[in-house]
Formats: C-alpha cells, sequence, structure tokens
C-alpha cells in the first residue's frame, strides 16, 4: 500500500505544474471573461439580452456560420485528397508531403492574407491567369468579398485537415481493401464500401477542427473581405479595441465559447476523438 500511495503522490507531483499552469493561463481568464460579461457596465444579464435582441449581431453569426461551413467544406475535401496521396506514396514522396504541409504553419496569417490578396485581385496573378488562357472575359471579383476570404481560410486551414485524416488514414490496416479486392470488389466499391467508412472519423474529426478553428478568424476577414464581411471574432475585436465596450465583448466571446464546447461535446458522442490520432 505504501509503494502505491508513493506511485500516486509522484503522479500528483509530476502534473500539479502543468495544472498550475492551465489554472494560471486559462481557467482564472475565463473566470473574468463571464465575471466580465455580468458586470459590466452594469450587474445582470443585460449584455446577454442586448446580443439576443440585436439584428446587427444576429447578421454576423450567420455570416460566421456561413462562411465557416463554406470553408469546411473545401479544407476537408482537399485534406482528404492529400491524406489519402500521403498514404499510398513512398517514403520519399511522403517526406516532402509532410514537409510541405508543415511549412505552411511557419507562415503567418497576416502574410499569408496579404499574399492571397495580390493574388486574388483584379490585376493579380489569378485572374491574369484566367484572362490569358480564356476561362476568363474579364477579371473576377475574388477580393474585398466572401470568396476572397473563404479561398484564404481554407488555405490556411488546409493542415488542420490533412494531419487527422492521415493519421486515421494511416491507422487503416490495408489488408481490410485487399480482402475486399480478392473478394470480388472493383477498387472503387473496395474504397467507397471498406476504405472509406474506415476513414470517415478522421473526416468528422478534421470537419470539427476546421469549422471550430474557423470561428475564431478576424485578420483574415479584415483584410481579404474589406469591410464588408465582418465575422464574430473581429465584431469582438472592435468592440475591445475600439469602442473599450468590455461587456459586451465579454459576452459575445463567452457565447462564442460556449458554442464551441457544445459542438466538441456533441461531435465527442459519435466518434472517438483519439482515433484523430491513429488510435485503434
Amino acid at each position: 500500500m505504501n509503494a502505491g500511495f508513493r506511485e500516486r503522490q509522484a503522479y500528483w507531483l509530476l502534473i500539479a505544474p502543468a495544472f498550475a499552469l492551465m489554472l494560471f493561463f486559462y481557467l482564472l481568464p475565463l473566470v473574468q471573461l463571464l465575471w466580465i460579461s455580468v458586470t459590466e457596465p452594469a450587474p445582470g444579464l443585460g449584455n446577454y439580452k442586448s446580443v439576443i435582441a440585436s439584428a446587427p449581431i444576429r447578421r454576423i453569426v450567420w455570416t460566421t456560420l456561413r462562411v465557416c461551413i463554406e470553408t469546411t467544406g473545401p479544407t476537408v475535401i482537399l485534406g482528404y485528397l492529400i491524406a489519402y496521396a500521403m498514404v499510398h506514396v513512398n517514403r520519399g514522396q511522403f517526406a516532402w508531403m509532410m514537409l510541405c504541409v508543415m511549412l505552411s504553419f511557419w507562415v503567418s496569417v497576416l502574410v499569408r492574407a496579404f499574399s492571397w490578396l495580390v493574388m486574388l485581385n483584379t490585376n493579380g496573378v489569378v485572374n491574369t491567369f484566367l484572362i490569358s488562357t480564356g476561362l476568363a472575359a474579364e477579371p473576377l471579383s475574388l477580393a474585398y468579398n466572401e470568396t476572397g476570404v473563404v479561398i484564404s481560410i481554407v488555405h490556411f486551414m488546409l493542415p488542420f485537415a490533412v494531419l487527422p485524416i492521415y493519421a486515421n488514414m494511416a491507422g487503416i490496416d490495408k489488408i481490410y481493401v485487399a480482402a475486399a479486392r480478392g473478394l470480388g470488389a472493383s477498387p472503387w466499391q473496395a474504397f467507397w464500401r471498406v476504405y472509406f467508412p474506415l476513414s470517415a472519423p478522421g473526416i468528422v474529426g478534421a470537419s470539427v477542427l476546421v469549422f471550430v478553428f474557423s470561428l475564431g478568424f478576424f485578420v483574415t476577414p479584415a483584410i481579404m473581405g474589406g469591410g464588408k464581411v465582418v465575422m464574430l471574432a473581429e465584431y469582438i475585436s472592435v468592440q475591445i479595441q475600439d469602442l473599450l465596450r468590455w461587456g459586451l465583448a465579454a459576452t459575445l466571446a463567452a457565447l462564442l465559447l460556449i458554442g464551441v464546447f457544445a459542438i466538441l461535446a456533441i461531435m465527442s458522442r459519435f466518434i472517438d476523438l483519439r482515433m484523430l490520432f491513429g488510435a485503434k
């Protein structure tokens, strides 16, 4: 019993520093956020009532959800194709593909947004290519609107879709597909009826990650949207930095946080989150 007690004591001593850091840097700020939302500028639930009754805020929430949905679909599709290729290439090709995926983490969101702004502008590379090849008769409006915002966010979020899908695919035993082929299934049937269902947890997990992370974008919409596409995180930033409305900003942030936790809680009931990282 003494050995077991010492083992448990050593366990708690090891995790105590990490727990203290989590408490100080995460839990306390969250508590303070909730406290500000019900005390500024006056005690009560006035901020929450104002948010619910505000038509402009409802439009911003709808814009945020719409952009996140429009972002999640293309990101997960592209991420699935890239992850599928990474699983089925040789080791050298895999190393290069993984390097390309990881390189995107080294470029800031600000640099990416301005790069896409240059590329998607009226005289940018994309419009120049479309016009020179005859695919478009005149420059397309790809910047300073929702289309540009979605394209830029998809590019930023792509690694967050590739990695969990790849982790899930890497844990799929190839013998299942080989068995299906041996029983007479065509390559398409083996993929659609065997491989795709096994990779579904990775797809769901990547969709949740991309959707949740997209909720917090504010630099990209501010640059690529040109003031025409305002998402919730950008609106919160304006309330704090420009208008000093801490109570309203804290309320919106608290509601956003609650929404994120609700999404994660619901999805955790349908998939084992450990499968996103290759667990079987």
